[in-house]
C-alpha cells in the first residue's frame, strides 16, 4: 500500500453495530497485511487525550450503539500493532496538509458538511485538539427565525450551525435532499448564510489563512462562490476573507487520513498515539 494518493487499495461498507464494524475492518487490515502500525479516523466526538483512561473511546455520539466505544483498544487488541487515534475531520486536514488543498499552509481550517458538520484546524503546522477537540459543527449563529423558521435539529442543541445547515437540516427544511434541490433554490442562499457565519466566527478566532469546504453538501456547485461573496460581506473589510476553497482529494482525505496517523504511530507495539 503505497502512502501517497496513488496506489491504494480500500473497502467501502456501511457503519453497521461496533462489533461487526471493527470486525470487518480489522479482517480488510489482516487480509492485505500485515500492517506494522493503524490509524483511526473517527466520527465523534472522541477522547483523543493519551492521558485519559478513556483514551481511544467514541464518546457522547449520537449514533445508536456507538456511544463508549472503546474503538482504538478493540483495534488494538485485535492486530497487536500501534495505533493512533483521531477524529475523522482531524484526519482529513491532515491529508489536505500533506497531499491537497493545504500544502505548505502552516494554518488552515478543514470543515466538511454533510450528515454533520465537523472541522479540523492546523495552527502553527500542528493539529489542534485542546482539551478535546474541536466541535466546529456546534457552535452558535445568528438564526433569524423569520428569515427560517425551522427550528434546527440537532439533538442536543438544536439550531447550532450542524442543526441549521447539515444535510438532514436541509431535507427536514425543504422536504427534499439537497441534491433534488435545483439551483438558484433559496435553500442554497440561506446555506451559504449559515455557513458563512460560522466561518466568520473561525477566522476570527483562529485566524487561518486557508479554509477547505468539503462534503456531500458542498457538491452543489453554485455554494461554494456564495460562501466566499457572503464571508466577504459579513467581515466588512475588518478582516481579509481566507481563501476558501474546495479540497483536493475529495472523498479519499479520510483513508488517506487515517494512512498519515498511522504514520505517526508509537513505535512500540500495543500503544495508543492521536498525531500531534
Amino acid at each position: 500500500m503505497g502512502t501517497g494518493p496513488g496506489n491504494i487499495e480500500t473497502l467501502e461498507f456501511p457503519t453497521a453495530q461496533p462489533a461487526e464494524t471493527i470486525a470487518r475492518a480489522v479482517e480488510f487490515l489482516r487480509e492485505n497485511g500485515p500492517v506494522d502500525s493503524v490509524g483511526v479516523a473517527s466520527f465523534g466526538p472522541i477522547d483523543p487525550n493519551p492521558e485519559s483512561p478513556t483514551f481511544g473511546y467514541i464518546t457522547s455520539t449520537p449514533k445508536r450503539g456507538w456511544r463508549n466505544c472503546d474503538l482504538a483498544g478493540a483495534v488494538r487488541r485485535a492486530l497487536d500493532v500501534p495505533v493512533a487515534f483521531d477524529t475523522d475531520v482531524n484526519g482529513a486536514a491532515l491529508a489536505e496538509s500533506q497531499w491537497g488543498a493545504a500544502r505548505g499552509v502552516s494554518n488552515f481550517i478543514y470543515v466538511t458538511v454533510g450528515t454533520g458538520i465537523g472541522g479540523g484546524a492546523m495552527v502553527d503546522g500542528r493539529l489542534l485538539h485542546g482539551r478535546m477537540h474541536p466541535e466546529m459543527g456546534h457552535i452558535r449563529i445568528p438564526h433569524d427565525v423569520a428569515r427560517d423558521p425551522f427550528p434546527g435539529n440537532c439533538p442536543y442543541h438544536g439550531d447550532c450551525l450542524e442543526g441549521l445547515a447539515a444535510g438532514p437540516a436541509i431535507e427536514a427544511r425543504w422536504g427534499h435532499s439537497g441534491s433534488l434541490l435545483p439551483d438558484g433554490h433559496p435553500a442554497w442562499d440561506l446555506e451559504a448564510e449559515y455557513l458563512a457565519l460560522g466561518i466568520v466566527s473561525w477566522t476570527c478566532t483562529l485566524s487561518t489563512e486557508r479554509l477547505i469546504l468539503g462534503g456531500g453538501v458542498m457538491g452543489r456547485s453554485e455554494l461554494l462562490s456564495k460562501v466566499r461573496n457572503r464571508v466577504a460581506d459579513l467581515l466588512n473589510g475588518y478582516l481579509e476573507p481566507p481563501e476558501i476553497v474546495a479540497p483536493e482529494l475529495g472523498v479519499r482525505a479520510g483513508v488517506l487520513g487515517a494512512i498519515a496517523l498511522a504514520r505517526s504511530a508509537p513505535t512500540r507495539s500495543g500503544s495508543v498515539s492521536r498525531h500531534n
